[in-house]
Formats: C-alpha cells, sequence, structure tokens
C-alpha cells in the first residue's frame, strides 16, 4: 500500500522549492568589464487606477535615436507591457555620477483654479516607474533619517506630495544601484559578469542652472542634439557634493546630500533638469540562477508559512468533507443495498409495504434533462477551461512560466484553451449524444462561440475604454486580429473536429433502461431546493481556497508577484475535490428524496463556488483605492469573466462526479 503522507510531504516540499527553480531554457548574460547596459522603460502604474500609461505619454526624456518599441510577444500587449529604449547610459562597472540625461519641460506651474499637468496628474494618481535591465525589474529603494529599506515591487514612484504644502513634485534624479556576480569568462584566464540586482532609488533635486544648448525635450527626438555620449546639458550653479565635476573624490547621491543643505525638491513643472548616478556593488552570495527569488518572495511581505497555513486549512476541509461524506454515503448506501437485495418475507408482503428511497427512481434517474443543448455545451466549454487550467498550472509549476519570461502566462492560458478545443467539442458530443439530442450542428456551434463570443465582447468593452483612457492596456487592431485568427482559425476548427468524433462514438451507456412515462416527483423539503443547495454547496469549496485566492488577486490587481504555483496546483486540486465530494453528498439526498432531476442540480451545485469568489471580489475591491467609474466596469467586468469561467470548471466537475456516483450505485443493484 503505498504511503500517502511520504508522497503529500514531497509533493508540498517541491511545491516550497519551486520558487527557487530558474527559467529553464533561458541563458545567462555576461557582460565583460566596460560593455554597454541597456536600461529599458516599461508602463506607469498605479494602485490609485487600474489603467497603466505608456513612459513616454509623460514629458520624460527621450533617447537621442528616438522610442524604439522592444521585441514584445502578444501576452505582453494583452497584458499591458510597452517595453522601450531609454536615454540613460550604463556601462558594465563603470560608476558613473550625476550624470545628465536632459532638461525637459514639464508642464504649466501647479496653481489653484488650473487645470493639473500631466505629470502632477500622474504623481496624485501615485503612478510609478517600471525600469528594466538585463530582464530584472526596478525594486524601489527608500531613505529617510533612520534608515532605508528597498521594496521589490509596483517600480519606484514618479514624484511625491509634500506635506507642508501638499503641492507635487518630481523625482528627476535616481541612483541606479546594481549588483553583480563574478563568474569566468569564456576565454581561459578572463572575467566577466552577470547583474543579480538592480535597484533604484529616486530623488528630487531642483538643479540651479544654465543650459548650455537648446535642449528642451519635448517629446519630439532630434539625433542631432546629441554630439557625445556623455555631453553636458546644463552647468549646475550650486550643486550637490555628487554633481560638483570639480571634485575628482565624488561621492554617490544620498539623502543627506538632499535633504541637509540642498536646493530643495523639485516641482512638477516648468523646465526640469534630469541626472542619475550608477553605483556598482559585488555581490558574491547571490547567483544569476536565484536573482529572483527575492522578487518571487516579495522581500518577505508573504512568508511561505501562509502559504503552508492555506494548504493545511485546504487540507482539514477536505478530510472533515471526506469523513463526513464517508459516514453517511457509507452507512446509507450500505444499508441500502441490504434492504434493496434482501427477499421479503410473508409477513412484509402480507402488510403490503410499499419500497422506498433512490430506487424508486430508477427508471428516471437518467432521463434527458431539460435544455439539454445549452447543458451541453456549458460541460463542453468546462472540459475545454479545465484541461487548459491543469496544463497550464503543470507548465507553470515546472517553472516554464515566470515572471522573467513577461506575457508567458497569458500566452500559456491563450494557447492551451485555442488547442484544448478539440476536447471541449468532443466532450459536448458525448454528452448531447447522451442526452439524445438531434441538433448537433448547433450544439457545436454552440460550444465554438459560446464562451469565446462572450470573452470577446468583454475584452472588446474593456479595450475601448483603455482606448478612452489612452492606457498601455489598449490591445493593437493588429494584434486584436491575431486573436480572431486564433479564435477562427485554431479553436472553431478543433471543436468542430473533436465534436465529429464525439457523435461518431457511442452514447453513454446506462446500468438501467428509462421509462416512457416520468414519475411524478413528491415535494421536496425547503432545505433541498436549488437555491438552498448552491448557497451551501459553495461554501467548502471556497473555504479552500479562499486564503490563496487573495495572493492571485494582489498578483492580478495590485502588480504584485506571484510564483508558488506548487502552491497552487495543490490547491487547485483541493477545490475540485471538494466540489466533487460536496456534489456528490448533494445529489445522494436529491435522488432518496425521489427527485431525479439532478442534471442541471449537479452543475449549479459544483459551479456555485465562483458565486463566492465574485462575492470575495467586491470585498477585495476596497484594497484597491480606486473610484473612478472606469475602475469599476474594468474590475467587475472581468471578475465576472473569471468567475463564470470558474462556474463553467466546478460546475463540470460537479457534474461528472455525479454522474459516476448515480452509474455506480445503480449497476449494483438489481432492478425487478
Amino acid at each position: 500500500m503505498p504511503n500517502y503522507g511520504a508522497i503529500l510531504t514531497a509533493v508540498l516540499a517541491t511545491a516550497h522549492s519551486i520558487q527557487g527553480f530558474y527559467l529553464p531554457g533561458v541563458n545567462p548574460h555576461s557582460f565583460k568589464e566596460g560593455d554597454p547596459i541597456k536600461l529599458k522603460v516599461n508602463k506607469l502604474t498605479s494602485i490609485h487606477d487600474e489603467y497603466p500609461i505608456e513612459y513616454y505619454r509623460l514629458p520624460f526624456c527621450h533617447p537621442d535615436n528616438g522610442v524604439k518599441m522592444d521585441n514584445e510577444n502578444l501576452g505582453e500587449f494583452l497584458s499591458g507591457d510597452r517595453i522601450e529604449n531609454s536615454p540613460y547610459r550604463i556601462e558594465m562597472k563603470k560608476d558613473m555620477f550625476c550624470e545628465q540625461v536632459c532638461i525637459s519641460h514639464l508642464g504649466r506651474v501647479e496653481a489653484k483654479g488650473v487645470s493639473p499637468s500631466k505629470v502632477v496628474r500622474a504623481i496624485r494618481k501615485e503612478y510609478h516607474n517600471n525600469w528594466i535591465v538585463d530582464n530584472l525589474p526596478s525594486a524601489s529603494k527608500t531613505e529617510d533619517d533612520k534608515k532605508s529599506y528597498t521594496k521589490y515591487f509596483h517600480g519606484f514612484p514618479v514624484g511625491f506630495i509634500a506635506s507642508d504644502d501638499k503641492k507635487a513634485y518630481v523625482n528627476n534624479h535616481v541612483n541606479i544601484e546594481l549588483e553583480y556576480h563574478e563568474v569566468d569568462g569564456e576565454e581561459p584566464g578572463t572575467k566577466e559578469y552577470r547583474i543579480v540586482r538592480f535597484t533604484v532609488e529616486p530623488f528630487s533635486i531642483a538643479h540651479d542652472y544654465n543650459a548650455v544648448s537648446a535642449d528642451d525635450d519635448d517629446g519630439e527626438a532630434d539625433a542631432s542634439k546629441a554630439k557625445a555620449a556623455n555631453a553636458k546639458k546644463a552647468t549646475i550653479k550650486n550643486p550637490i557634493p555628487s554633481c560638483d565635476y570639480k571634485k575628482t573624490d565624488r561621492k554617490h547621491t544620498n539623502y543627506y546630500m538632499v535633504a541637509k543643505g540642498g536646493p530643495g525638491p523639485q516641482p512638477a513643472s516648468g523646465k526640469v533638469l534630469f541626472t542619475y548616478d550608477v553605483k556598482w556593488t559585488e555581490n558574491k552570495e547571490v547567483s544569476w540562477a536565484s536573482r529572483w527569488d527575492i522578487y518571487l518572495n516579495m522581500d518577505d511581505g508573504i512568508p511561505n508559512k501562509v502559504h503552508w497555513l492555506s494548504i493545511s486549512n485546504s487540507l482539514v476541509i477536505v478530510f472533515v468533507l471526506t469523513s463526513m461524506i464517508a459516514a453517511i454515503l457509507v452507512r446509507n448506501l450500505r444499508r441500502d443495498y441490504d434492504r434493496y437485495a434482501r427477499v421479503s418475507t410473508d409477513e412484509e408482503k402480507s402488510e403490503d409495504q410499499e419500497e422506498f428511497g433512490w430506487k424508486l427512481v430508477h427508471a428516471d434517474v437518467f432521463r434527458p434533462p431539460a435544455y439539454p443543448m445549452m447543458l451541453a455545451v456549458c460541460i463542453g466549454s468546462g472540459v475545454q477551461l479545465l484541461f487548459m487550467g491543469c496544463f497550464t498550472l503543470t507548465f507553470a509549476m515546472m517553472g516554464f512560466l515566470s515572471p522573467a519570461r513577461r506575457g508567458s502566462l497569458i500566452m500559456a492560458l491563450l494557447v492551451l484553451y485555442v488547442l484544448m478545443g478539440g476536447v471541449g467539442g468532443y466532450a459536448m458530443a458525448r454528452i448531447y449524444k447522451t442526452f439524445k439530442g438531434k441538433s448537433w450542428q448547433k450544439a457545436t456551434v454552440a460550444t465554438a462561440f459560446g464562451f469565446p463570443t462572450i470573452a470577446f465582447c468583454i475584452f472588446l468593452v474593456m479595450n475601448l475604454l483603455a482606448v478612452s483612457k489612452q492606457s498601455s492596456d489598449a490591445v493593437p487592431f493588429t494584434r486584436m486580429i491575431i486573436l480572431l485568427l486564433l479564435w477562427f482559425g485554431v479553436s472553431t476548427p478543433l471543436v468542430f473536429f473533436g465534436a465529429y468524433f464525439g457523435f461518431k462514438i457511442d452514447a453513454i451507456e446506462f446500468p438501467v433502461n428509462t421509462s416512457n412515462i416520468p414519475r411524478q416527483i413528491p415535494d421536496q423539503p425547503w432545505f433541498m431546493g436549488s437555491f438552498f443547495t448552491a448557497a451551501i454547496g459553495g461554501v467548502m469549496p471556497f473555504g479552500a481556497c479562499f486564503l490563496e485566492l487573495f495572493f492571485i488577486m494582489s498578483s492580478l490587481w495590485m502588480d504584485q508577484y506571484y510564483y508558488v504555483f506548487g502552491f497552487l496546483f495543490l490547491t487547485f486540486l483541493i477545490l475540485l475535490l471538494t466540489c466533487a465530494e460536496i456534489t456528490v453528498l448533494f445529489n445522494y439526498f436529491q435522488i432518496c428524496g425521489e427527485d431525479y432531476r439532478w442534471w442541471w442540480r449537479s452543475f449549479t451545485t459544483g459551479g456555485s463556488t465562483a458565486l463566492y469568489v465574485f462575492a470575495y471580489s467586491f470585498h477585495y475591491f476596497k484594497q484597491l483605492e480606486s473610484n473612478s467609474p472606469a475602475t469599476y466596469v474594468l474590475y467587475f467586468g472581468y471578475m465576472a469573466l473569471i468567475s463564470f469561467g470558474l462556474y463553467l470548471v466546478t460546475g463540470t466537475v460537479g457534474f461528472f462526479s455525479s454522474l459516476w456516483f448515480n452509474k455506480k450505485i445503480f449497476s449494483s443493484i438489481k432492478i425487478d
């Protein structure tokens, strides 16, 4: 007999250690001393507005040779990433002090009765920069009188609101701190270096300067302005020590230089000089393979013990539910089997005792339900989504989908959903043929276009809102064409292909025959109504996954990293198991009450977990700190779509669990 405890321990250990496993198929990039390092910029994000904006929508410094989009996959476009080049020049192991980028005009002066500029609005909404160096996102470092601390998500702020005058100030200087790990070079005796940390410490410094030349960067690139890579844009009159070019022993910008005797913060208006420092530090402890660990652990913001607590909570619920089902079903079914198999005595026959229980509905229990096509289409869509989710979690747990592969998770979901069209079509055809359905063309078309049409319509509405908000979430028309080609060119043919084979195979055989005349269903107690069973049926599955659901929601809506897919995979399995068990339990109660209309009931009972997930989204929305109508539409529109997809998945699991259970028990009794 296998040791299930040892197996579970091994799986959980894998779930714990999978975070450190790094990116199969991604090769490390080594640099030689003096090699140029590209700094790329991504979208600006805010916890107060779910619509990100493109970096160069604000009047930041442009590269001398113009803004160029980085090669992006479809998943990056769908997630709103817009990775572009930047004017910041970095060289491996070369420290830089107060390098000048450009002089840019940020807009009108902030005053009462005057419409604020784009930069001021972005600062007041707490938008953050998201920079990238060697595929590492920027961490944000903050320093004050007492200490400094670093956080590894959300990037670093565009600016801040002063506590005294309540005006916006822009962070026009950054310390770019890079840590490297030394490795042996390709040639014997040489050394190369790999970047293992990337931190940005922003400052606001009101440089008092005289412009050397007209360098007002208003968003139009002019390559003729850049005569040298390190050309000075201005002469700073009263520089802080790090910007004093006359000194030979300069130190990097720090809090005391800026706060103690400095020129003060830079208002987010008028002409502003942008500068930066580059600081290189060797890190012998962190290797390239583990450089993402600090991001995935979110700076220990969510300890692993919380995920262990979530798994423990889920396992307790499963144990309680399984014990309850074993106590109820095993005892009652054994009693039912003994009663149905026992030969009645003469005394019992003379008293004309009537049979009772689920055996009485043997001629009706497999009678096709109302709206058989709709149920078959829902089952087909649910199977397609279920297989998509299982394969995606498997690949993610193996380490193939990670934050370093931007857009890979969305791409995996999209491609796997398209490829699972054949499985969905096959499942729909088998169920619809079992229901003796004749309109197989309509059923197949409904499966191919049902759920995808709902998803695409919601996506189209959200995309129009993103366009109106000038957000980077807006997907270009060419990428929309790719989505349609995947839908009509791959998914739809696969659905028809799977449905063809499903209809060619014989219908599912049942252990008992169905009568021509339906049996009258007796009145049912109130607690066996559809609403009550759905409300109760979703509680325990939701309770088994709600802790992990919080982390998933934070990843979706708060731009936090989520990479503990081992825990998520186990939670997903526990969710499906609890849905199956609770649905089987209510199904048994229903047929014991001589109500054979279990087809739809099993689907709605299993799917009711999604209703709790959607209700929980209302509670979670309070953490987003956003009250704009567009954010309401974006959030609840996508949460409704996610909940509907989960409803189809868990409903499908409940349906097949009840079908298996009913076939088992009715094949175990003798029908006269």
